[in-house]
């Protein structure tokens, strides 16, 4: 059943959950008695997604992966790099009682958070309580079953029930337009993007919100990782990212615009490290609740807003910006 986007309260007017910050999305998706597992991609209706297939004009598809091996020239502590094993089939599959000619296999092996992706709505939870999204109680044990029917973790598996994910995408590409805006900025300087800059941002660029929206903001992290040179490298060194202000007025814009799912090109979506009200340095466990200055965002959207974030190169700021330049007189 297709959910009804009207009857979704906006951030302000979100029942309070015991013993849960301000603005927590949770019971707002349920139907029936049932639980849902898939947050704000509800937000994906079919009409969204009919209409987001009439503005389709030319037909171009652009991926927005990254290579599976990218970060491991970064050797960041505690994510594996990647292992890709080569197998020839007569040799691996030799019990087999038949000829199995000339033919290839391979094996990969590799850490989900290594290269761009999807967080999942338990991917990081409410540091007090230790709960995800709706209530959701991760561990080890639930989280390693082997089947989605048995799985009652929100995880990126029950997308697949419901056709995954298609809609409409929108690009904000902030790196872009700091440069020509002369921001001070650099992907890994710690920059803070507040909801002014993403609303200035859109409006330069001619970006119009929908309901259902899938996010989108380039901060040109991906490029600078791909280049590693000395300068970029000395930046990577000091641990900072650059990507949206956390704080209450970022969750709020994000759950009122009804965003289906946003995506950045930076790791962490949000500016990292975040900061305490006193301006010192926060770690994640630091920042859970919203009743605080700032908020490390990972924790408020996975756990609380159900919005999927991900992290995406971005190449299609590029075919954009040469169309745009194309279509110019």
């Amino acid at each position: 059943m297709a959910f009804n986007l009207s009857s979704v309260p906006d951030y302000d007017d979100l029942p309070e959950v015991k013993d849960m910050p301000k603005g927590c999305a949770w019971g707002i998706f349920d139907q029936d008695g049932k639980k849902d597992m898939v947050g704000t991609l509800n937000f994906l209706t079919p009409d969204v997604v009919r209409n987001a297939a009439l503005e389709v004009k030319d037909g171009i598809s652009i991926s927005l992966n990254w290579p599976i091996n990218a970060m491991t020239k970064l050797n960041v502590p505690g994510r594996a790099a990647p292992e890709h094993k080569i197998l020839y089939i007569p040799e691996s599959m030799a019990a087999l009682p038949f000829d199995q000619g000339k033919s290839w296999d391979d094996e990969i092996s590799f850490n989900t958070q290594g290269s761009s992706q999807w967080d999942s709505l338990c991917h990081f939870q409410h540091q007090d309580s230790g709960l995800a999204y709706n209530g959701a109680n991760p561990t080890r044990e639930a989280l390693s079953v082997d089947s989605t029917e048995s799985n009652t973790m929100p995880t990126l598996d029950h997308w697949h029930s419901r056709g995954c994910i298609a809609g409409r995408g929108v690009l904000l590409d902030y790196a872009a337009y700091a440069e020509e805006k002369n921001i001070e900025f650099h992907p890994f300087d710690g920059h803070r993007i507040t909801v002014e800059d993403l609303e200035a941002c859109a409006a330069y660029q001619n970006v119009e919100f929908k309901p259902g929206d899938i996010l989108l903001i380039r901060t040109a992290a991906t490029e600078v990782v791909d280049k590693m040179d000395p300068a970029g490298l000395a930046k990577m060194m000091a641990a900072k990212l650059t990507g949206l202000h956390g704080c209450e007025e970022t969750a709020r814009w994000l759950w009122n615009k009804r965003f289906a799912a946003a995506a950045s090109d930076s790791s962490s979506f949000e500016a990292f490290p975040p900061l305490k009200p006193n301006g010192s340095i926060g770690g994640m466990k630091d920042l859970a609740s919203l009743g605080e200055e700032e908020v490390f965002v990972h924790d408020y959207l996975d756990a609380f807003e159900s919005a999927w974030i991900d992290w995406v190169a971005a190449e299609c700021a590029g075919y954009l910006l040469e169309t745009v330049s194309q279509s110019q007189p």
